[in-house]
């Protein structure tokens, strides 16, 4: 048996797996390019103003539900960074499905990560572009860090 019956007779061995992961591929490619624009556009002109993110005011959510919406985000950002891991090899948008994996979960110096990202040249000014076709101001950064990269 050669190598590449081997890998044949896997693909066909696993067929409801692979086909399970390309529509969750295309379904996770097909809902970026919705969402990702939609929460671009809707990011406060100030939110990466500050180099350290302003904590944010004291929600008056119930505990309980602050509780289950944090381990649900997460979960669900782990579950989309495992996806997007398996899509590097497999079809879909692996490093896409990494990224919004990485912007549901929570974890310390996420903000800056996010900043750092933002600050890069080609992607400050296309989300700034982005923003003015749907006639909201560009975000604004600190002068000194603006569209660096």
């Amino acid at each position: 048996m050669t190598g590449m019956e081997t890998i044949i007779d896997w693909i066909y061995a696993h067929q409801a797996m692979l086909s399970w992961l390309t529509f969750f591929s295309v379904l996770t490619f097909i809902g970026s390019l919705i969402v990702i624009p939609v929460l671009i556009i809707h990011i406060p002109e100030e939110y990466f103003l500050h180099e350290k993110r302003n904590p944010a005011a004291a929600r008056k959510d119930h505990p309980g539900l602050r509780l289950l919406f944090l381990i649900v985000k997460n979960v669900l950002g782990v579950l989309f960074v495992l996806a997007g891991i398996a899509m590097l090899v497999l079809p879909g948008q692996g490093l896409l499905t990494i990224l919004i994996g990485i912007m549901l979960m929570s974890f310390p110096g996420k903000y800056a990560v996010k900043r750092k990202i933002v600050m890069q040249k080609q992607i400050f000014k296309m989300i700034n572009r982005l923003r003015v076709k749907a006639n909201r101001p560009p975000i604004r950064v600190d002068s000194a860090g603006e569209g660096d990269g």
